[in-house]
């Protein structure tokens, strides 16, 4: 393969092929990075052009396992529908290059985007979209300006640009810029949990005091905060930025002559506007103030409808263009004239907000979180390891499990559309993707599997941000520990010239209308995830610190209102089972499981638990249908932990103790005496009389006097005393 341009950037290095393959794309790229190669294409259909107001992009991000040496798994042996992991990289480059077309572009685009061969240290998202990017740029469309992306790390306290995949598995922060040379266009950003260990020795003379004492974790989400946050992007935007400006330099000279290519001419009726503002504001606005998509929409087409009657000789076209262009102005001049929404509310209000939790009997919990005219039904339910959901990476070994999953459903009803329920959609992977990140820094499961769904009732606005909030609600309202509360705010911005708004929890209306979507989740103090798209074409830093700030200050009141609901959650205790995890120390986990099981054994069917113990550090979890059963067997474990300790006695046939009754069968009554050790006493030999059943004559619990009678190997046979 002949490289025409070789690029070193940082902690990485990259080669371009324009030549070599797919000639008959409109533009095309072959990139490799050490031992992962990409092939991005781009074809444009030159025959259609697509008369509605939208770019007709369509991304795909394609893994062949053939690039890590393997066969795809199951019954068929090749590839098959997407991964979400391809599916979430195809919508991050959607979302980087539309902004690139220019106004007007209606002709269907294909990106592609291959990987052949991959190394265990490549991030693939990353490449591909650089791949795409140069395909783009050196096709014969009208575009030139070059978008990369830059993934940013903190490992062990320092910030790395461009980390590896093994720096990135070690790292609190999760970073992911894309833009140009001299803009930024989008933003996702999560943070990693992790366990503070904390290890003490024990003092104690029957345990070695060299050994250590169970090891005592505390877990963190590291949610980041604001200013860290803009330091942070600050630096990874100036290699973005130096980035793209090598690119350009490097790939000018390899792109093709523009080819002539005929634009949708969207000319707005200026006269139709005029007589729109000058007759019909007030239907204008009572349009806006319905809140529902569904129900604007019906507005704004009884109004067309009306006008129609009277200007018969009217393009109805032009005219719908002509109201929506009129409401969009005046949507935009209320706010940063007046500082007042279509609704009414100021500029960083937050609509109101119910909570009602464990709705649903039979589920294990649930919550219905409703903010204004946007709910979402969160439902949780909880399994064990064997419940996880198995998935395989190229850059993986072998199969991973997926222990924590959001699952987002967004049903046509919820905006009233007449639309039928199908496959789960791209918006929705990633909708779930997002309440998933904000969510898991915060949750230890520690070998539990923990699902959450998110019904969308209803939608006007930031139904992610519904999910994050009611998933954090069902949570609680499962029992389950979290590191810290999370609330989720969508946030936006209207501009004009030097003139600008940020709006707190913004509605379908101002997400439509306005120059910025986006999302902030995390704590009073910092944040978990961020997703932010641009539409102006670049943002300033200053500007997206003042926007953070307002963010923090809704996430605080949206936090509020879900610690006060949080006091009234009533758990399905008939229903909801319980897990308990704690630390012993490992030289007692001989007594826990007793001569050949017997113990643990015992705890089991006493308490209807199961029980899991790693002999290595000491780790011990339980778990059972009912809180009431587990928090007896952990009681009891930690009684035989705790229980002091009698030194082993020496017994001989003659002697005499006095023992409790452990257990009562049908052949006689096992005894526990004094040191710990059991005894059978038979039936025959608990009273001078006739015995039909044990029980008659004795209780478990109960003391009593005892003789040993005879050793039958580690066998004690016992009688009264």
């Amino acid at each position: 393969m002949k490289y025409d341009v070789n690029i070193d950037l940082e902690n990485r290095s990259e080669e371009y092929s324009f030549s070599e393959v797919a000639r008959q794309a409109n533009g095309a790229a072959w990139i490799k990075s050490g031992d992962t190669v990409i092939l991005a294409t781009v074809v444009i259909d030159e025959t259609e052009i697509v008369k509605d107001d939208f770019l007709p992009l369509t991304v795909q991000y394609i893994e062949k396992t053939y690039a890590a040496g393997k066969i795809p798994g199951g019954f068929f042996k090749r590839e098959t529908k997407p991964s979400d992991f391809e599916t979430l990289t195809s919508r991050i480059v959607d979302r980087s290059l539309r902004p690139l077309f220019p106004k007007g572009f209606g002709h269907p685009t294909q990106i592609t985007i291959m990987t052949f061969s991959v190394d265990a240290e490549a991030d693939l998202q990353v490449l591909a979209l650089n791949a795409a990017s140069a395909a783009l740029y050196v096709s014969d469309i009208d575009i030139n300006k070059s978008v990369s992306a830059v993934r940013a790390a903190n490992v062990n306290g320092e910030l790395v640009l461009n980390p590896t995949l093994s720096q990135l598995n070690s790292s609190t922060l999760d970073l992911y810029l894309s833009g140009t040379k001299d803009e930024l266009l989008m933003i996702e950003m999560r943070s990693i949990g992790s366990e503070k260990i904390d290890t003490a020795l024990v003092i104690d003379p029957l345990i070695d005091p060299a050994m250590s004492a169970p090891v005592i974790t505390t877990h963190t989400s590291n949610a980041l905060g604001e200013d860290e946050l803009i330091d942070i992007l600050q630096r990874a935007q100036q290699l973005l930025f130096a980035s793209n400006a090598k690119y350009e330099d490097s790939f000018r000279e390899f792109k093709k002559e523009t080819k002539a290519i005929e634009y949708k001419a969207h000319v707005i009726n200026e006269e139709m506007v005029g007589y729109v503002r000058e007759n019909h504001m007030p239907d204008i606005k009572a349009a806006m103030n319905q809140m529902a998509k569904s129900e604007r929409s019906t507005a704004l087409r009884a109004l067309r409808k009306n006008i129609m009657l009277t200007q018969e000789h009217w393009d109805e076209v032009e005219l719908k263009d002509a109201i929506e262009r009129v409401k969009r102005e005046q949507v935009r001049t209320q706010i940063l004239s007046e500082s007042v929404r279509a609704d009414g509310r100021a500029l960083n209000e937050v609509r109101p907000i119910s909570i009602s939790t464990n709705v649903l009997p039979r589920a294990h919990s649930s919550c219905l979180f409703t903010r204004g005219q946007t709910q979402a039904l969160v439902v949780l339910t909880m399994g064990g390891s064997k419940d996880a959901q198995m998935f395989e990476t190229l850059t993986d070994e072998g199969i991973q499990n997926e222990n924590f999953m959001v699952h987002y459903n967004f049903p046509g009803f919820s905006v009233g559309e007449a639309s039928p329920i199908m496959g789960t959609k791209r918006r929705e992977l990633g909708h779930g993707n997002l309440a998933k990140r904000a969510l898991e820094p915060i949750v230890n499961l520690d070998g539990q599997t923990v699902r959450l769904v998110s019904e969308i009732l209803e939608s006007n606005g930031s139904s992610s941000m519904a999910t994050v909030c009611g998933g954090y609600m069902a949570l609680k309202a499962a029992d389950i520990e979290t590191s810290d509360v999370i609330a989720g705010i969508a946030m936006g911005m209207v501009s004009e010239g030097d003139k600008y708004a940020i709006l707190s929890d913004i509605m379908g209306l101002e997400d439509h209308d306005g120059d910025m979507d986006f999302k902030v989740t995390g704590s009073r103090d910092g944040i978990t995830a961020m997703q932010m798209d641009i539409k102006l074409g670049g943002i300033g830093l200053d500007i997206l610190k003042e926007a953070l700030y307002q963010a923090k200050e809704g996430r605080a009141h949206i936090i509020g209102i879900m610690q006060e609901a949080e006091k009234n959650i009533e758990f399905n205790d008939g229903v909801l089972p319980s897990t308990d995890f704690f630390h012993i120390h490992p030289s007692f986990i001989g007594e826990i499981i007793g001569q050949a099981g017997k113990t643990i054994r015992e705890i089991i069917e006493k308490f209807e638990v199961a029980i899991d113990i790693d002999k290595k550090d000491g780790k011990v979890k339980v778990t059972g249908k009912s809180k009431s059963g587990v928090k007896a067997a952990r009681e009891h474990i930690e009684g035989i932990v705790n229980a002091p300790k009698v030194a082993n006695i020496d017994y001989k046939v003659g002697d005499k103790y006095k023992g409790v009754i452990k257990k009562i069968v049908d052949f006689g009554a096992f005894v526990e005496l004094p040191d710990g050790t059991d005894g059978l006493i038979h039936i025959s030999k608990i009273s001078d009389q006739r015995v039909d059943k044990v029980s008659d004559v004795v209780s478990e619990g109960d003391e009593i006097d005892v003789e040993i009678l005879e050793f039958k190997g580690n066998k004690i046979s016992l009688g009264r005393a």
